[in-house]
Protein backbone atom coordinates (compact mmCIF):
# COMPACT_ATOMS: atom_id res chain seq x y z
CA UNK A 1 0.00 0.00 0.00
CA UNK A 2 2.85 2.50 0.43
CA UNK A 3 3.32 2.78 -3.10
CA UNK A 4 -0.16 3.47 -3.98
CA UNK A 5 0.23 6.11 -1.16
CA UNK A 6 3.62 7.49 -2.59
CA UNK A 7 1.89 7.55 -5.80
CA UNK A 8 -1.26 9.51 -4.86
CA UNK A 9 1.20 11.93 -2.49
CA UNK A 10 3.23 12.54 -5.50
CA UNK A 11 1.01 13.75 -7.87
CA UNK A 12 -1.22 15.58 -5.37
CA UNK A 13 2.12 17.72 -4.95
CA UNK A 14 3.22 17.78 -8.67
CA UNK A 15 -0.44 18.86 -9.71
CA UNK A 16 -1.81 21.19 -6.98
CA UNK A 17 0.89 22.25 -4.88
CA UNK A 18 3.85 25.17 -5.43
CA UNK A 19 7.14 23.96 -5.94
CA UNK A 20 8.22 25.20 -2.49
CA UNK A 21 5.02 23.96 -0.80
CA UNK A 22 5.38 20.33 -1.07
CA UNK A 23 7.67 19.85 2.36
CA UNK A 24 4.40 19.98 3.97
CA UNK A 25 1.95 17.57 3.00
CA UNK A 26 1.91 13.90 4.12
CA UNK A 27 -0.29 10.84 3.84
CA UNK A 28 -2.97 12.51 6.59
CA UNK A 29 -2.46 16.58 5.25
CA UNK A 30 -5.90 17.38 4.80
CA UNK A 31 -6.19 18.36 0.95
CA UNK A 32 -9.73 19.01 0.60
CA UNK A 33 -10.63 20.69 4.07
CA UNK A 34 -7.02 22.46 3.73
CA UNK A 35 -8.01 23.97 0.67
CA UNK A 36 -4.69 22.07 -1.34
CA UNK A 37 -7.68 20.39 -3.30
CA UNK A 38 -10.70 22.00 -4.27
CA UNK A 39 -13.88 20.86 -5.97
CA UNK A 40 -12.60 21.10 -9.52
CA UNK A 41 -9.43 19.02 -8.32
CA UNK A 42 -11.18 16.69 -6.60
CA UNK A 43 -12.75 15.94 -10.20
CA UNK A 44 -9.12 15.39 -11.97
CA UNK A 45 -7.56 13.34 -9.09
CA UNK A 46 -10.46 10.94 -9.22
CA UNK A 47 -9.48 10.96 -12.61
CA UNK A 48 -6.02 10.20 -12.02
CA UNK A 49 -7.23 7.45 -9.46
CA UNK A 50 -9.44 5.65 -12.14
CA UNK A 51 -7.19 5.54 -15.33
CA UNK A 52 -3.93 4.73 -12.91
CA UNK A 53 -5.89 1.89 -11.18
CA UNK A 54 -8.26 0.96 -13.97
CA UNK A 55 -11.51 1.24 -11.63
CA UNK A 56 -15.02 3.24 -11.91
CA UNK A 57 -15.41 5.29 -8.75
CA UNK A 58 -19.11 6.05 -8.75
CA UNK A 59 -19.84 9.77 -7.79
CA UNK A 60 -21.39 9.13 -4.74
CA UNK A 61 -18.22 7.88 -2.97
CA UNK A 62 -16.54 10.26 -5.02
CA UNK A 63 -16.63 12.54 -1.58
CA UNK A 64 -15.44 15.68 0.06
CA UNK A 65 -14.38 13.12 2.80
CA UNK A 66 -12.99 10.49 0.81
CA UNK A 67 -10.36 12.47 -1.10
CA UNK A 68 -9.33 14.55 1.99
CA UNK A 69 -6.47 12.88 2.54
CA UNK A 70 -4.49 10.64 1.06
CA UNK A 71 -4.63 8.06 3.98
CA UNK A 72 -8.52 8.12 3.19
CA UNK A 73 -8.01 7.70 -0.49
CA UNK A 74 -6.30 4.34 -0.12
CA UNK A 75 -9.27 3.49 2.19
CA UNK A 76 -11.45 3.88 -1.13
CA UNK A 77 -9.32 2.46 -3.11
CA UNK A 78 -9.35 -0.80 -0.68
CA UNK A 79 -13.15 -1.09 -1.71
CA UNK A 80 -12.52 -1.77 -5.03
CA UNK A 81 -9.32 -4.26 -4.57
CA UNK A 82 -6.63 -1.75 -5.11
CA UNK A 83 -3.71 -3.31 -3.91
Amino acid sequence: MSDIKDAILEYVKEEYLDEDDDGDVTYDTKLISGGIVDSFSMISLKRFLEMKYKIQIPDAKATPEAFDSVNRIVELLKEFDVK
